[in-house]
C-alpha cells in the first residue's frame, strides 16, 4: 500500500482536510507520487492518521473535483496524469466560495488571502458527507429504476411531506405538502415566482439596504422596484404603503444584511397591508434555523389568515450549498395559477438529492444534524463577538449579533468603506462591503462592513479579528 504521512498540525487555522488535500496536491505535482498510482482507501488513511474517515473523504473529494486523482468503481481512487503546465502556485490560497447569499460560484485562487470573512461560506466540517453518501446510495440500491427517471415537476412528495412537517413544527408555518414548490436554489425560485407574479403586480418593494440577488432578479423580469427603507424592526409600512408597491420582498426573520428581526406588531402591520392593497408578501427566511440567545420566531407566514403571503426557504445554509435545494410554499390562490400556468415546467433540482434528503429528514437525520450544526455556529459567534469586543472595544458598533452567519460592523476611525476594504487586505484578511446592498445611495450613512463567521475555525476568527485591528487602528 501507498504510504501516506502528511503532518498534521493541530494548532493550524487550515482545517485538517485542506492539509491533507495540500500535502497530496504536492506530492503529485511534484512527481512524488505518479500518476496511476492508487491512493490509500478512506478507512486506511483516517486509521494511520488517526483522523475521520469524513475529513480523509472531504480532501479526496476536494482532489477528484480539481482532477487530480480518478475514481474507478469499486477499486479506488487513482492519480491522473498531470499535464506540466499546471504547476503548483506558490503563495496563493485555493478555496471554494460561496458568490452572493447562497449561490455557488467557481474555486478561485486569491493572492495575499489568508482569512477570508465571506458571508456565504459554512462549516464544511459539520456536514455529515459519509452519512448522505450512504443514504444517496441507499436510494440507488432500493429504488434503482425511480433515481433514475424525471422527478415530479413540482418536487418528490416524499420529501415535500417531509418538509411541510418540519416547517410546521420549527418556524409555525402552515402548509400542505401540496402547497410546497421545489426549486434549485432561492434565485430560482425567486425567477419563476417574478413570472408568476408579473402579469398582475408590476411594481415590488423592497428593503433598503437588501439582498441583491432579489433586486437584480426582479430587475432582469421588468418588476418596478421601489426601496423602502428600515427602522429599528424592520421595513417602515409607512413609506411601504405610500410606495404604491403591489408586492414586497423582505427577509423578517434576519434582515439581509443588517441583522434586525421584524417585530410582532410591525408584521401584523405588514399583512394588514397585505390585505388592504391586495398585496403579495414574499418572506425569505434563508437563515432561520440559527438563532442563538432565543428561540426561532414563528414566520410571518404562520399569522397569514387570508392567503397573501409566499413563504421561502433554503438548505444551502444548513446543509451545503452545492446540494441546490430550496422551497417555497404558495398561498392558495398562487397555488392553483401555478397549476393552470407553470406545472409544466420541468423540476430544475436534482432528484437524487430530493430523495436522499427525503430519507435524511425521514430518519431523523436531519434534526440530529441541526443541533449539532447551530452548537458549532454559536461558538464561531460568540468567538467573533468577544474577540471583536476584546481588541476594539467601543471603538467598533456591531449589529445584527442575535443570529445568522454573518454580523455588520462600523468601525469608529473616520475611514471610507474602501479604505477600510484596501487595509484588510494588506494585513491578508478580506471583509465585505455593504454599499451593494443600496438602492438608493444618499441612504448609506457611516460605513459598515459584513463579517461572515461559517466557513472559518474558531483560530482563525480569532488571528482575522486582531490583524483587523492592527489594520485599522494602528
Amino acid at each position: 500500500m501507498l504510504e501516506i504521512t502528511p503532518y498534521i498540525d493541530e494548532q493550524a487555522d487550515e482545517p485538517k482536510y485542506m492539509q491533507i488535500y495540500h500535502y497530496i496536491k504536492r506530492q503529485i505535482m511534484s512527481g512524488g507520487i505518479s500518476a496511476g498510482t492508487r491512493l490509500p482507501s478512506i478507512r486506511q488513511l483516517a486509521d494511520s492518521l488517526h483522523l475521520s474517515r469524513n475529513t480523509v473523504e472531504a480532501a479526496y473529494q476536494q482532489l477528484h473535483a480539481e482532477g487530480y486523482v480518478d475514481s474507478r468503481s469499486r477499486i479506488g481512487l487513482f492519480v491522473c496524469e498531470i499535464e506540466s503546465d499546471m504547476g503548483e502556485t506558490t503563495g496563493v490560497s485555493n478555496r471554494l466560495v460561496y458568490s452572493g447569499r447562497d449561490t455557488v460560484a467557481e474555486a478561485v485562487a486569491e493572492p495575499g488571502v489568508d482569512i477570508d470573512f465571506r458571508h456565504g461560506n459554512i462549516d464544511f466540517d459539520g456536514f455529515p458527507l459519509s452519512l448522505w453518501r450512504k443514504l444517496s446510495n441507499d436510494v440507488f440500491r432500493l429504488t434503482p429504476v425511480e433515481a433514475l427517471q424525471y422527478g415530479e415537476r413540482q418536487g418528490e412528495m416524499g420529501l415535500r411531506r417531509q418538509i411541510a412537517q418540519y416547517l410546521h413544527h420549527s418556524r409555525g408555518v402552515s402548509c400542505q405538502a401540496d402547497q410546497i414548490v421545489i426549486g434549485a436554489g432561492i434565485q430560482q425560485l425567486l425567477m419563476l415566482l417574478s413570472q408568476m407574479i408579473g402579469g398582475d403586480r408590476r411594481t415590488i418593494a423592497v428593503e433598503d439596504p437588501g439582498y441583491d440577488g432579489a433586486r437584480t432578479i426582479f430587475r432582469n423580469h421588468r418588476l418596478s422596484i421601489v426601496s423602502v427603507p428600515l427602522e429599528q424592526d424592520g421595513m417602515n409600512v409607512r413609506r411601504l404603503k405610500e410606495s404604491g408597491a403591489e408586492a414586497v420582498y423582505i427577509t423578517p426573520s434576519h434582515q439581509f444584511p443588517s441583522g434586525m428581526v421584524m417585530s410582532v406588531a410591525k408584521r401584523m402591520q405588514l399583512l394588514q397591508w397585505a390585505e388592504e392593497r391586495d398585496g403579495l408578501i414574499i418572506e425569505d427566511d434563508y437563515d432561520g434555523e440559527f438563532r442563538y440567545h432565543t428561540k426561532p420566531i414563528p414566520a410571518l407566514q404562520g399569522l397569514d389568515s387570508t392567503g397573501r403571503v409566499v413563504y421561502m426557504g433554503t438548505f444551502s445554509k444548513s446543509l451545503l450549498p452545492s446540494i441546490r435545494l430550496s422551497y417555497m410554499v404558495l398561498p392558495p390562490a398562487l397555488l392553483e395559477r401555478y397549476k393552470v400556468e407553470f406545472a409544466v415546467y420541468e423540476q430544475t433540482a436534482s432528484k437524487l438529492h430530493q430523495l436522499t434528503l427525503e430519507r435524511f429528514m425521514q430518519e431523523g437525520h436531519w434534526e440530529k444534524h441541526l443541533r449539532k450544526i447551530r452548537k458549532v455556529y454559536q461558538k464561531k459567534h460568540a468567538v467573533l463577538l468577544l474577540a471583536l469586543k476584546r481588541t476594539m472595544g467601543d471603538r467598533v458598533r456591531i449589529i445584527g449579533h442575535d443570529s445568522g452567519l454573518h454580523l455588520l460592523i462600523q468601525i469608529q476611525n473616520g475611514m471610507t468603506e474602501a479604505g477600510l476594504l484596501e487595509a484588510a487586505a494588506r494585513a491578508g484578511v478580506k471583509v465585505y462591503p455593504t454599499s451593494n446592498y443600496w438602492g438608493e445611495p444618499a441612504d448609506v450613512q457611516a460605513a459598515a462592513l459584513l463579517l461572515g463567521f461559517g466557513g472559518l475555525s474558531n483560530q482563525q476568527i480569532e488571528d482575522g479579528i486582531t490583524r483587523l485591528h492592527g489594520a485599522w487602528f494602528h
